[in-house]
């Protein structure tokens, strides 16, 4: 907790010194009107007494409940700023810093985890300061600063204070290490009725066409049924808190008045008698106050838990770092050059390589392809180009320079990437294509015209400025496609890298497509990842996967006659005759 408390920017840290100033000087007024209370008791029962001697004091009680009440309201100003202002920037940093993180990294954390602890695990920390900033310290501070003022009292009834006051400290010491590894299980169980909830709403057409209700249903029921099982244990411990606080601090009056009684009637003196009935007076508001500070604190201890264990979720992803280092270079020694010299890759935590001694060259303009079975390694090459991933041993080579010694918006500047499943965002059809970008008007239809999305962005009826849903949800599988490789296209990269994009387009788009990325992007360098023979016949280069390595790298017509697996994912696709055409 402390850990992340220190992220809180200055602004918050003055504030939070100033709200400290402020509980302090409330505390002050408030514990001196039982003095007060002290020296009315005594000016009432005293013959002959002023009543302007008792309205002055009656005066002085009213200013300092009234100073403490507004002193109150600003502290509560004070610490909603401060908790909002301070939640504000440490979700700010968590999403900036998940946005930083490689997908290496992203593999340790579940996406409903990554969700959880960017909203709730926050709300839960926001919920902490703004009411912890007030009640953590003036509950400590007016329990400590009230028992000093009555040890001089009586040493009888500080005797008896004390001994409540160590017996709830044992009381909530015990709840709580009783409820902070169950708030630790209440965060995992959170994350997974989030992934079960994300799963079924994402699947949901599935589920309908399987008549799987019944079956997510139950997996909900079982996440849900868990997690009120575990709440439910801790509320019937945090439910007998209430009740205890309350007995002994109506137990705690009745003692100190009857051990009072005791005492004053033991006493010959009328005024050693009048002295003592003051400072029951007095004790029995102090203790009220030490019992009500404890109060405070339980209503801290009831979300401190939870909040620790957010904390300690926030800070694991904000320790995280990532192992894909940025360069410092700008520019390599060409233009729109791929290179793998040697390169191996296995993926954490695996053991076997999944490319094994990769080896090839493209030059500016060219188009390579690369083919093979499912699961041949193909998306896996095509990330260590885009730096999704680092090789585990080798180099590969962008425009003459490895990979690793570029900056990382040079490189990314220099690649155009599109995905196996086409990603859009909510925004409109332009917001998609330049995806933060400065807007152009002829770059857009030139990418659009490229990309075969004109053909039906034109038909919409805001045409380019049509909203798209959430995860293009609003589109077709090949519209969201198209405006996918538009988004790419837009960029000018001097790398175009197509990840099995072609998969949902008709034949005929696939065509034109491809005839216009031939004649009007010439000297951009196009990789692409394919399982149609016929997306890649005419590619500069084919390189041919099976179980990571390389079995065949040619031409069409090369590996026809060379690579037997070619040979055999041809005639599966293709006639004769269509082959030889």
């Amino acid at each position: 907790m402390f850990k992340l408390l220190k992220k809180m920017r200055p602004k918050e840290i003055i504030m939070s010194i100033i709200c400290i100033i402020f509980i302090l000087g409330q505390i002050y007024f408030d514990l001196s009107l039982p003095d007060y209370m002290s020296e009315l008791t005594t000016l009432i029962n005293t013959v002959g007494s002023e009543i302007n001697d008792i309205a002055l004091v009656g005066l002085k009680m009213i200013g300092c409940a009234l100073i403490s009440a507004v002193l109150a309201i600003l502290c509560g100003f004070l610490s909603s700023k401060i908790a909002s202002g301070f939640s504000y920037e440490i979700r700010k940093k968590l999403f900036h810093h998940i946005n930083d993180i490689s997908k290496q990294e992203m593999q340790d954390f579940s996406i409903p985890s990554l969700i959880t602890r960017t909203t709730n695990d926050i709300s839960q920390i926001q919920m902490l300061v703004s009411m912890g900033l007030q009640m953590l310290i003036k509950s400590p501070v007016m329990a400590i600063w009230a028992i000093i003022k009555i040890l001089n009292k009586s040493w009888e009834l500080s005797f008896v204070t004390m001994a409540y006051v160590v017996v709830l400290c044992a009381f909530i010491f015990i709840i709580m290490s009783i409820c902070l590894p169950r708030f630790r299980l209440v965060q995992k169980f959170t994350d997974k009725i989030n992934k079960v909830t994300r799963e079924n709403l994402q699947g949901i057409n599935v589920v309908h066409a399987f008549n799987a209700e019944d079956y997510q249903n139950n997996k909900f029921d079982d996440a849900n049924k868990k997690m009120n099982s575990l709440q439910l244990k801790n509320q019937k411990l945090f439910a007998c808190m209430q009740p205890s606080m309350s007995l002994c601090m109506n137990s705690l009056s009745l003692v100190i008045y009857w051990l009072g009684a005791t005492l004053i009637n033991n006493m010959s003196s009328a005024s050693d008698r009048l002295v003592m009935f003051s400072n029951v007076v007095v004790f029995s508001t102090y203790a009220t106050y030490v019992i009500m500070s404890f109060m405070m604190l339980i209503m801290i201890f009831m979300i401190l838990p939870s909040a620790q264990v957010s904390a300690e979720r926030i800070n694991e992803v904000l320790a995280k770092q990532t192992s894909i280092k940025e360069g410092s270079v700008i520019e390599g020694t060409s233009k729109g050059t791929i290179k793998f010299n040697n390169v191996y890759f296995s993926y954490p935590k695996t053991k076997e390589d999944e490319l094994v001694n990769i080896n090839f060259e493209v030059n500016q303009g060219e188009t390579l392809a690369i083919i093979g079975p499912t699961g041949s390694g193909k998306t896996t090459l095509v990330n260590l180009i885009s730096r999704l991933y680092d090789v585990t041993s080798g180099e590969v080579l962008i425009d003459g320079l490895n990979i690793k010694d570029y900056e990382f918006s040079s490189l990314y500047h220099k690649i155009g990437y599109i995905s196996q499943k086409a990603m859009l965002f909510s925004g409109s059809v332009e917001d998609n294509v330049f995806f933060g970008e400065e807007k152009n008007k002829d770059i857009l239809n030139e990418a659009l015209e490229i990309s075969q999305a004109s053909e039906f962005v034109n038909k919409l009826d805001d045409k380019e400025n049509y909203r798209v849903a959430q995860l293009g949800r609003n589109l077709s599988g090949g519209q969201k496609q198209r405006l996918s490789i538009a988004r790419a296209i837009a960029r000018h990269p001097e790398i175009l890298i197509f990840d099995d994009s072609f998969s949902a387009l008709d034949y005929k788009t696939d065509a034109l497509l491809r005839e216009e990325l031939k004649n009007k992007l010439k000297d951009t360098t196009k990789v692409i990842v394919a399982q149609r023979v016929s997306t890649i016949r005419h590619a500069d280069k084919i390189i041919v996967l099976n179980n990571g390595e390389i079995v065949g790298i040619g031409r069409h017509e090369e590996l026809m006659k060379n690579c037997s697996l070619y040979q055999e994912i041809a005639h599966s696709q293709l006639s004769n005759t269509e082959l030889e055409g």
